[in-house]
């Protein structure tokens, strides 16, 4: 009787709370968004590593994406050519202007249909699945030339796979060590 009279109360009490803690007439706190600082952005991994400048990492970190492109393109551009000087286009048939671009605007593309993965040979940046091997595919489209098949040994990583596999279901990423 006495742990019924108790949950009785609990449940009543739960209730007025429910109706007094939310009032139509209350003001909303805005968030103080002043707080809060982007700090890093790697929507391409290894991108942002190898392209941009030592002394550039921190306004490019806080570059709106829809800013970055006009703002790094042409230094993408010239770090691509200092790589791979004999760049003409790679296995998209993307020249250097056009591939730096797409490059400078660091964001992951995703498409809403159809398979999702980062690259392979005939879908392209489309997402990018766990298991894609992304640096390789950076480094092809770096080295490889039009064909994919220029400057083999500096077309793929040789880490073929992750070192644990990957869950069938939600998290999905592989168990700790």
């Amino acid at each position: 009787m006495k742990n019924r009279l108790k949950t009785g109360i609990l449940a009543l009490m739960a209730i007025a709370l429910s109706f007094t803690a939310c009032n139509e007439d209350d003001p909303m706190t805005p968030v103080d968004d002043s707080r809060y600082m982007q700090e890093d952005q790697m929507g391409r991994p290894a991108i942002n590593t190898v392209f941009v400048n030592a002394g550039d990492k921190d306004n490019f970190n806080t570059t709106e994406p829809s800013k970055q492109g006009a703002a790094y393109a042409d230094k993408f551009n010239d770090k691509l050519l200092a790589l791979n000087p004999a760049y003409t286009t790679n296995a998209l048939g993307l020249d250097a202007a056009t591939f730096t671009s797409v490059l400078a605007t660091d964001v992951l593309t995703v498409s809403t249909e159809g398979k999702t993965t980062f690259f392979d040979g005939t879908n392209v940046l489309t997402g990018r699945a766990l298991a894609d091997d992304v640096i390789s595919v950076e480094l092809l489209l770096i080295f490889g030339g039009p064909e994919g098949t220029g400057n083999p040994g500096l077309t793929d990583d040789n880490v073929d796979a992750n070192d644990k596999a990957f869950l069938n279901t939600f998290p999905y990423l592989a168990t700790p060590h």
